[in-house]
């Protein structure tokens, strides 16, 4: 499932809709494993890119994308690209390339992000990107920002919204634990 349209972003949806079937899938089949770290940091990655409301960074029409796609906001030749080469996730990422029915090519995956039907993929290349770094998953907003940082590398990161984006994700994962 995608969502067309979240009203207010509510976190509450993207994390039963998309983060969680991704990361259960992903750690029943890739025995990734899905906890609320996990959760929390692509719930606070995505609120602060694109506050789950855009899939477009620019947004100038169907025609002109860009320069980064999806609510995780991928660039084609970074994130999209440092998934599909990495060791770690070359291969997780061509299957779920595959499942989403898009060949393993970065423009393809990379417009495909803008795509509401493509918000899973979009989710598994978050979780992946995560996946490539040897650090364990962060448990605290300081050291969420520092993970947020390295492995994203945001051209321009705003500091300022990342207490918001980690306290959202938070309550967010909170108010719903897992089973």
């Amino acid at each position: 499932m995608s969502l067309d349209f979240l009203p207010n972003a509510r976190l509450d949806l993207v994390l039963s809709q998309i983060i969680r079937p991704v990361l259960a899938g992903m750690a029943s089949a890739e025995k990734i494993a899905h906890t609320p770290a996990a959760e929390r940091l692509l719930l606070a990655i995505g609120w602060q890119e694109s506050r789950f409301l855009y899939r477009d960074q620019v947004d100038t029409g169907p025609a002109v994308l860009g320069p980064a796609t999806g609510f995780w906001q991928f660039e084609s030749g970074g994130g999209v690209g440092g998934v599909m080469r990495h060791h770690a996730s070359s291969r997780l990422a061509r299957y779920h390339a595959a499942m989403a029915g898009l060949p393993f090519d970065q423009h393809t995956i990379w417009a495909g992000f803008a795509q509401a039907k493509h918000d899973y993929l979009a989710a598994a290349f978050a979780r992946l990107l995560l996946w490539t770094d040897p650090k364990p998953l962060p448990e605290g907003e300081a050291q969420g920002w520092d993970y947020y940082l390295r492995t994203w590398r945001p051209g321009k990161p705003h500091a300022r919204t990342w207490s918001e984006a980690w306290a959202r994700a938070d309550e967010a994962v909170a108010l719903a634990p897992l089973p």
